[in-house]
């Protein structure tokens, strides 16, 4: 039946014309779900005259702070900040260490007339990031540094006098009572436990771990089993945190480990053989495993809980410089070393891992949890289906385990549908980027191996203006669109888990050598729009994202086939077949009106916001610019509402929905960090851990929202 009225523009119904009836046996109980649960993405830091009254306030409120008189300005550590040092005078993008250029700049903020006796010891380097923005002058590497005062006044002596007269300023010169030590996550659950251990009275039973030769109290009772479900960021931290904890650690992944996986991948690309449990999306490492290896996140930088992971992951192999970086990044060839050793070291603390094991069901006694029911994955039928107890589950799936979300459901479990954002992914040579960028300054780039990072860009549009048909109530109003996963001397890639369904994504490897650049430009969805395509229910939003996958494989003719369309015939909605530009995806492209993908609102939305984005980045809008559709899996399109203290599920105990696939996350790092508070909660609430985890890692991101 049509949602239509006779007098209301058309509107793109889906291809199936199927109703989203589940068909479950508990179906009609499942609870209505209130507006007001959506969750709100944020996806840009307000600034300037755009911050809310209470965002004014609070800053203020650190000036004030700043700006109180500092006890004792010989102690501790002072951060300098917005160091800027031109490009001239910098070493490159990949130099760490203090140098002249930049000892001039400290030089200038104390005042010090010869900057050439200050002793580079005495600093070090918080953060290194370039900054080519077209108000500059010319463009320049802006440093955070850290000085240390004893060290300086001990190496250079008649510095006294200046840093006597150093005041405060906000955000430029800032006191530090004292040096701030960082630490990778097992040093500071070891810690805590050494502490423990040194406080806790005498006459209990201990015992040496073999694998990690620290003490654990051995408890009466045997070691809980705790099931962790998905190898992606999320699951690996908490299975380490738990198996550093001594539990009794299962890790189950419907994937391949990553030397297998890199053959499946390698199976797709070249012979269009997709192993529907082994691809881009699924297996050891999870989706940002085979994409750009991004660790930008807009939790905090500087938080704990963050500075924790990023000093684990330089543990396992990382370089240092994403300790540094101002936009990390690793890229698929050293993801997969660092996720191999990661899975060695879970394994010599006793952790049993489990590859190509799919849970397709939930053992539940009296509302609890108890264990879970799984097969190999290349068991279509799940033929060989056995029974694994435990005493708790952590779900750690990724956004794209919709088989998941359905058995989930099955159980009349809570899930809210959120918003998200969909849209196409444009390819840009990346010269192109690179000139409009840096101008005179792109031949500097040399393939990633230049003086200066290969360009990206980040763009967003907000607050469209409003457009409502009476009839229909389409409201378009505070659409926002943005530019997302910017990928710089990438590739286009693949990430269907269903042959008839056709999505992309972008990757890149460690350099950022190719001869392009591509990012998603996705437009925000909410239920307002699952409504209009008559999809409704939790699962609304998968459904909404099938449709619009499904669309995208016709417009390509099958067989992994991506329709394409030049930028400059998607905004004069026309179609070019025989002048498209080289696209970087390798199985295969072909010119489709994409402008009639999407419903009118949507394209509207992504062609005022591409001509908005052609005015900040002149040139954007080109012959050489290439869409490609479909990008659909932004984020996880439901929430699995969870108990802010304890993470467990309400609707179910025992089970722990944790990370992005949840809900409660949006890239790497912040998949990694929630799932690392899910493992210090679960071993509190199994007694293996005995403090406070707030002041161990700081307090955790509210689960109000997601952030990207």
């Amino acid at each position: 039946m049509s949602l239509l009225h006779t007098h209301c523009p058309p509107i793109l119904l889906p291809l199936n014309r199927r109703k989203t009836n589940f068909l479950l046996p508990l179906s009609n109980h499942i609870p209505a779900y209130p507006r007001r649960q959506l969750l709100r993405i944020f996806c840009a830091k307000r600034t300037g005259k755009r911050r809310y009254p209470s965002e004014k306030k609070k800053l203020k409120l650190k000036q004030k702070e700043a700006l109180r008189t500092v006890d004792n300005k010989f102690e501790g550590v002072w951060r300098l900040s917005k160091l800027a040092v031109s490009v001239h005078n910098d070493p490159g993008k990949d130099f760490l260490e203090v140098h002249d250029g930049l000892l001039q700049e400290i030089a200038k903020v104390l005042k010090f007339p010869v900057a050439s006796m200050l002793p580079p010891e005495a600093f070090s380097i918080v953060r290194k990031s370039f900054d080519a923005r077209k108000m500059l002058k010319e463009p320049k590497f802006v440093y955070t540094v850290d000085m240390d005062v004893s060290k300086l006044l001990t190496l250079e002596p008649r510095t006294w006098d200046f840093i006597s007269r150093l005041e405060p300023k906000l955000g430029l010169v800032d006191h530090m009572p004292c040096e701030r030590v960082c630490c990778d996550l097992f040093s500071m659950i070891r810690k805590h436990k050494r502490n423990n251990d040194c406080t806790s009275s005498g006459g209990q039973e201990e015992k040496i771990s073999s694998s990690s030769g620290y003490l654990y109290k051995l408890s009466t009772i045997r070691k809980p089993k705790i099931a962790v479900v998905g190898a992606g960021p999320s699951g690996l931290f908490a299975s380490l945190v738990l198996a550093e904890f001594g539990a009794d650690v299962t890790l189950i992944e419907r994937g391949q480990a990553v030397e297998q996986r890199g053959r499946d991948i390698g199976a797709l690309v070249v012979r269009r053989i997709l192993e529907s449990e082994s691809n881009f999306c699924f297996g050891e490492g999870g989706a940002g495993a085979w994409s750009d290896g991004k660790l930008v996140t807009r939790i905090g930088r500087n938080s704990d809980s963050v500075l924790a992971i990023m000093n684990t992951l330089v543990h396992f192999g990382a370089p240092k410089k994403i300790l540094v970086d101002g936009k990390p990044h690793l890229g698929t060839d050293r993801l997969i070393p660092l996720l191999r050793n990661f899975r060695q070291h879970l394994q010599t603390l006793g952790v049993t891992i489990m590859f190509g094991k799919r849970v397709d069901d939930l053992l539940i006694q009296d509302g609890c949890v108890v264990g879970v029911r799984a097969s190999d994955s290349r068991d279509k039928l799940k033929l060989g289906c056995h029974t694994l107890e435990f005493d708790a589950v952590i779900l750690a799936v990724g956004h794209s385990a919709r088989d998941i979300y359905q058995m989930l459901l099955a159980h009349n479990m809570d899930l809210i549908p959120k918003d998200f954002a969909v849209g196409l992914r444009v390819e840009h040579p990346q010269d192109l980027i690179n000139s409009i960028q840096y101008s005179g300054l792109a031949n500097e780039v040399r393939s990633g191996r230049g003086k200066v990072p290969v360009a990206d860009y980040k763009v967003a549009q907000y607050g469209i203006d409003e457009h409502e048909n009476s009839t229909c109530k389409l409201v378009t109003s505070n659409r926002s669109c943005y530019s997302f996963c910017m990928c710089p001397g990438g590739q286009v890639v693949l990430t269907s888990t269903n042959p008839s369904e056709l999505c992309i994504n972008g990757m890149s490897f460690s350099r950022r050598s190719s001869r392009w650049a591509n990012a998603a430009l996705v437009v925000t969805v909410s239920t307002k729009d699952f409504d209009a395509l008559n999809f409704h229910g939790p699962l609304a939003g998968v459904e909404f994202q099938r449709e619009f996958e499904q669309r995208a494989a016709m417009m390509g003719g099958g067989n992994f086939v991506v329709p394409v369309q030049t930028v400059s015939d998607f905004m004069e909605s026309k179609l070019s077949v025989t002048s498209l530009p080289p696209s970087s995806y390798r199985l295969g492209v072909k010119a489709a009106s994409l402008h009639q993908l999407f419903p009118s609102y949507m394209t509207d939305a992504l062609r005022h916001s591409i001509s908005m984005f052609d005015r900040e980045l002149p040139g954007f809008i080109s012959k050489e610019a290439l869409l490609h559709g479909v990008e659909t899996r932004t984020s996880s399109p439901i929430q699995i509402p969870r108990r802010s203290d304890t993470y467990e599920s309400i609707s179910l105990r025992g089970l722990y929905p944790t990370g992005e696939g949840a809900g409660y996350a949006g890239g790497i790092v912040s998949a990694a960090v929630d799932g690392m508070h899910t493992g210090f909660v679960v071993a509190k609430q199994f007694d293996l851990f005995h403090g406070d985890i707030e002041s161990i890692l700081g307090k955790a991101l509210g689960t109000g929202f997601v952030k990207y």
